[in-house]
């Protein structure tokens, strides 16, 4: 065991108990999924799998999806490792990761680290595949979002709002997920990119070939 290792621990136990049951995608099993990654990046890249591991379990507590406002998921994460860790280089590190990872419509700046970059990777990848299309839907049925809707072009889409419950399901692949491909920071990330993308390209044709809808 690591020196870290009972603190490690005991940000699991408080992030199953946020998010358990949480029906947006953000649930208890993206976080295992995206630290399960997250360590497999950080170990082909030499990244510090602390960093890492306790970024990628704590990353979505903080979602301001989840949250009142940023600043307030931000500082419960914050007072909870404050409470449970005097070691203030690895929180600044840790905190430094969640206050910058999201997506945000693309507008966040490059991640400053290599621990960064890993867990954004995990997170993207996350939102990829087969398991990206489900969290796309349920996402979209928890913000109200309806499939799909032809009459609605991507420019109009476009305009909206990033998180605007106007959008479609199927347009979020065009404004994020489909981009996220080249989007990857590690090379082995971008590895794991490629089939899931695949894919995703290939469930869209399927989609569109049984969509049918009478002129």
């Amino acid at each position: 065991m690591t020196k870290h290792s009972e603190f490690i621990q005991q940000a699991e136990q408080f992030v199953k108990r946020e998010l358990s049951g949480e029906a947006s995608g953000h649930d208890w099993w993206h976080i295992e999924r995206v630290r399960n990654t997250a360590l497999e990046i950080a170990g082909k890249e030499q990244a510090d799998p602390v960093v890492c591991e306790l970024a990628a379990l704590l990353h979505d507590v903080a979602d301001e999806k989840l949250n009142d406002s940023k600043e307030a998921g931000l500082d419960k994460v914050r007072s909870w490792m404050l409470g449970h860790t005097t070691d203030l280089d690895l929180i600044d590190q840790v905190m430094d990761i969640i206050s910058t990872m999201s997506y945000n419509g693309g507008k966040n700046p490059p991640m400053k680290t290599l621990e960064g970059q890993v867990v954004q990777d995990a997170d993207r990848l996350d939102a990829l595949g087969a398991v990206g299309i489900a969290r796309t839907f349920v996402y979209s049925g928890a913000k109200g979002r309806i499939i799909h809707d032809p009459g609605l072009s991507e420019e109009i889409l476009a305009q909206e709002d990033y998180r605007s419950s106007n959008k479609t399901a199927i347009y979020h692949f065009y404004e994020k997920l489909l981009k996220l491909k080249d989007l990857m920071n590690t090379s082995y990330a971008r590895e794991l990119a490629e089939q899931r993308h695949a894919f995703m390209e290939l469930y869209l044709k399927q989609f569109y070939s049984e969509w049918k809808v009478r002129d």
